[in-house]
């Protein structure tokens, strides 16, 4: 196909390029990715699901008559592309990025099975000696796992507060959220939230991939273009994209991804990007400053928020507007930041208001894309991605607020995921053209990660700083943050 010219129209070219070691072509059309950037929100995008919407057929076409209906899907496609201004978009990104993604599945990340094993016998150990604890804690032996049996025991039993939890249908919750607010009343919901941690990571990460790898000892992970409404890749199968970033347990499952002998893994980062977007697409003087002065913005905030001057700030003052300058961008109001700080509502409501006090802009860029929402029907990133939001106009509340929030957060997101989509397609082309051994093996939301030879390490971190850095014309510095190991840890 490469030598011809020839360019594939279909679904899941992707998939075609990674088993088949082949390019989609200059003009490749994957219906599946088109249809996503027409409406990320309109479900599955796979070729039953298109014929269905676009050709009302209820039985997939097969053989000879596949590929008329693939074409006939296509012209639709394109005319719909046009209309909603996604051209350039699939162009000169999602389209370019197929090849990127096939070449990173097919080349895998070498993985220390027998590290991972291990950690499972002591992650298992950990676990018996938490279960214990939480028997302890609770005067009786139970389920740990099972919310009917924990109901009992937290409501029924301790008689813990439950003002203000969420309820289900079978009672009050026992998610995450509620344990959380009751940490304060009693140490076991603490106990069964590390129990919950361990049990997710050992079932997801130690149990499984180890059983995953092939026999060259790496493991493929599928990067998914058309699954998020946001325009971030998804990980699956297995998802490498959700081991915790900061915790001790998170950093051990890293150190089993490792190098080749000879190599390193490379780990380019951007540093705070939504925040950057923020400050670039509200036009915040004040937010812009202090990324163009190379400020700690997370001090910054945590000084106007508790007015005393940024040398004073403490750590915990800044893990708080931290919390704060994130949550925002996540549409989080008093009630979920109280909750989150461990504060009452009326301070937390306060922390809002004196966030957008000093940060006025932030306040303005939120109520335009509100009226964007309701006067066009979406949102748009920085490279023009669409997000449609009918519900921006719904007579239930609870839908009507959802919309707002993705109104607000969506441009800031989505700019960050197309942006680094931009890198990766731009870092792939480099390393290709300078005939360089080192490969991105893994994108993780702002985080890219290469396997590259221990006497290219210089050059690629050149590559990988300027490629990154460059991937957009914002009002304040891209900065990357690049390390290098042995291992992912080491790396990260």
């Amino acid at each position: 196909l490469v030598e011809s010219g020839a360019s594939l129209c279909g679904c899941g070219i992707k998939d075609i390029c990674r088993d088949y070691g082949i390019e989609p072509g200059p003009e490749a059309f994957d219906l599946g990715l088109a249809s996503y950037l027409v409406d990320a929100s309109a479900g599955t995008h796979d070729a039953a699901d298109l014929e269905r919407r676009f050709l009302g057929r209820s039985t997939p076409a097969a053989g000879p008559e596949a590929a008329l209906v693939a074409e006939q899907i296509a012209e639709t496609l394109r005319v719909e592309l046009a209309a909603r201004g996604q051209e350039r978009l699939y162009r000169e990104i999602e389209r370019p990025l197929l090849s990127v993604l096939a070449d990173i599945e097919r080349h895998g990340v070498l993985l220390d099975a027998a590290m991972l094993t291990r950690l499972a016998d002591s992650f298992a150990g950990r676990m018996d000696k938490l279960v214990a604890r939480i028997y302890e804690k609770a005067g009786e032996e139970f389920n740990v796992l099972s919310p009917l049996q924990l109901r009992t025991v937290l409501y029924e039993k301790l008689g813990l507060p439950t003002k203000g939890l969420k309820r289900t249908k079978t009672g009050v919750s026992t998610d995450s959220d509620s344990l959380e607010a009751l940490r304060e009343h009693h140490p076991l919901p603490g106990l069964i939230l590390e129990y919950r941690g361990l049990a997710k990571l050992k079932s997801t990460y130690l149990d499984q991939l180890p059983a995953m790898v092939d026999r060259e000892s790496r493991i493929h992970t599928r990067l998914n273009q058309t699954t998020t409404a946001t325009g971030r890749l998804s990980s699956s199968d297995p998802n490498l994209q959700n081991i915790p970033i900061r915790s001790q347990d998170g950093a051990r499952i890293r150190q089993a991804f490792i190098a080749p002998k000879g190599k390193v893994l490379l780990s380019a980062d951007y540093n705070q990007i939504e925040l950057r977007v923020l400050a670039h697409l509200s036009g915040d003087g004040a937010l812009a400053e202090a990324f163009a002065a190379g400020m700690d913005v997370h001090r910054a905030t945590a000084a106007e928020l508790f007015e005393v001057s940024p040398e004073k700030v403490s750590n915990e003052m800044r893990r708080d507007a931290k919390v704060v300058n994130y949550g925002l961008i996540y549409g989080m109001g008093p009630v979920r930041l109280s909750r989150e700080l461990g504060i009452d509502r009326a301070r937390a409501s306060a922390y809002i208001e004196r966030y957008f006090e000093r940060y006025s802009g932030v306040r303005g860029f939120y109520d335009d894309m509100l009226g964007q929402a309701r006067e066009l029907g979406y949102v748009s990133t920085i490279e023009g991605r669409r997000r449609y939001l009918p519900d921006m106009h719904s007579d239930h509340g609870g839908r009507r607020q959802v919309a707002e929030r993705v109104a607000t957060n969506t441009p800031i997101q989505g700019s960050a995921a197309d942006i680094i989509k931009i890198a990766m397609v731009g870092l792939h082309a480099r390393l290709r053209s300078e005939g360089l051994a080192a490969v991105i093996v893994l994108q993780i939301h702002d985080e890219l990660l290469l396997e590259c030879p221990k006497g290219e390490l210089e050059q690629v971190v050149g590559l990988a700083r300027e490629t990154m850095s460059g991937a957009a014309d914002l009002a304040v510095p891209l900065v990357v943050d690049v390390g290098s190991g042995a291992n992912w840890a080491l790396a990260h």
